[in-house]
């Protein structure tokens, strides 16, 4: 070989590894990067990304953790199998993930519960609460979903409210013991959920603030709070105090972050500046289908994570 081809060739040569070794230390950064932790405890749940996990209850949790996600919210998790639940309880252990919401007790879509007074349905409300007790110690739980219900159309909003804040203190005393915190839910009416009693978040601070425990916090669905009342970050503000617990959707559609009106990254910061360390569950639907879907959601949270 002339000594000018081989000098060429092996300029080649050298270039080519060179870029592969680029290519390689880029690719082990991007991994890194896409496996790092989440700035904060955003909470798939289950079903979100079957089709790169499969449907097995531990291979969905390994899968989210792989993706940098370090929470999990199961509204159903109370129905689940004392063995499903002690399986959940055992990975997210070992995994040092925290358990975001279930849903605490039957939740009364069509007709009024709290809000009318009866005491039969009171009472059943503060069974279910304890026996979501057992629930959350099982599956180490700090937070549980509480809905009020349905509105009394026969009762000025006054006395319904009263009457919810007696079920709701009778709840806080079950659950103070424990160190457990039911977080309401204010629900939109004009999308999803009308006649719901409980749909503001100055409606859901004035009752924490009448219940007066620190087992009865707010639940702000920014989802739900974009269609009632948007406004969102000086309500976070003024309600700061009495929330314990965030549920995200974008709007219109209850699809991930970046799909609809909600600007999710200044959202985002405003919590993580303001020192936020509790769960936001992502209670949405993914934007698109199969496996392209799945990854279209997991960029999005990193899109709008990228705030520090």
């Amino acid at each position: 070989m002339k000594r000018r081809q081989f000098i060429k060739t092996g300029l080649i040569t050298s270039s080519l590894s060179f870029a592969g070794s680029l290519l390689w230390a880029n690719s082990l950064n991007q991994k890194t990067k896409k496996d790092d932790p989440f700035n904060l405890l955003y909470a798939p749940h289950f079903g979100m990304f079957t089709h790169h996990s499969g449907k097995g209850l531990i291979d969905q949790i390994q899968f989210m953790y792989d993706q940098g996600f370090r929470s999990l919210e199961d509204n159903g998790m109370k129905d689940r199998p004392i063995s499903d639940q002690e399986r959940i309880a055992k990975i997210m252990s070992q995994l040092d993930m925290t358990m975001g919401v279930f849903v605490a007790h039957k939740i009364y879509w069509n007709k009024p519960n709290l809000a009318s007074g009866d005491k039969d349905l009171q009472n059943e409300f503060v069974d279910h609460i304890r026996e979501s007790v057992e629930v959350a110690k099982r599956v180490n739980a700090k937070w549980m979903t509480v809905v009020p219900g349905y509105v009394d159309l026969g009762q000025e909003m006054g006395y319904q409210t009263a009457h919810v804040v007696e079920a709701l203190r009778r709840a806080s005393t079950i659950l103070e013991p424990h160190g457990l915190i039911m977080v309401l839910e204010p629900l939109n009416w004009w999308t999803n959920h009308a006649g719901q009693f409980l749909s503001e978040i100055p409606q859901a601070y004035e009752i924490c603030r009448a219940v007066d425990s620190p087992s009865c916090k707010i639940l702000f669905d920014i989802y739900h709070q974009q269609i009632t009342e948007g406004n969102v970050i000086p309500n976070i503000d003024k309600s700061w105090d009495e929330i314990a617990y965030f549920q995200i959707g974008d709007n219109p559609g209850r699809k991930e972050p970046t799909t609809g009106e909600i600007n999710y990254k200044n959202v985002f910061k405003h919590i993580h500046d303001k020192g936020y360390k509790g769960v936001l569950g992502m209670e949405h639907g993914n934007s698109k289908s199969g496996k392209e879907g799945e990854l279209a959601v997991i960029a999005a949270y990193r899109k709008v994570d990228s705030f520090k």
